[in-house]
């Protein structure tokens, strides 16, 4: 079931177990469980969340499943992520140049007024 990955993302407790996969080669299910204090059915759901997000990718391994981080799908939202700084950042040098204008344009009025007639 595919899910949108900023849905994936919303949650603090997905966030999480991304940090901790992004800290180690693979974790199991049960290794994962182990670091909250919610019930392993609820760590559960948030796996298949992010696996549906393609996040992360499950390998199983006897009866143990091994999650990892999906770099591929992290390197394309981290490319997704810096072309929107870099629009954001224009959009701020704009306006930097423009509030400038406007205090130069206050400064020389103020000194118009200053001087004497």
């Amino acid at each position: 079931m595919p899910v949108d990955i900023f849905s994936a993302l919303a949650d603090p407790t997905r966030r999480r177990i991304l940090e901790m996969l992004a800290d180690h080669d693979g974790l199991s299910a049960s290794e994962i469980y182990d670091q909250f204090k919610v019930s392993p059915q609820a760590i559960s759901q948030h796996l298949k969340i992010l696996r549906g997000a393609n996040l992360v990718e499950v390998e199983k391994r006897a009866q143990q499943r091994i999650y990892r981080i999906n770099t591929k799908a992290m390197v394309q939202f981290e490319e997704w992520s810096k072309g929107m700084r870099q629009r954001w950042s224009r959009r701020l040098d704009t306006l930097d140049a423009v509030l400038k204008e406007e205090m130069k344009k206050h400064a020389n009025n103020q000194i118009e007024k200053e001087k004497p007639e």
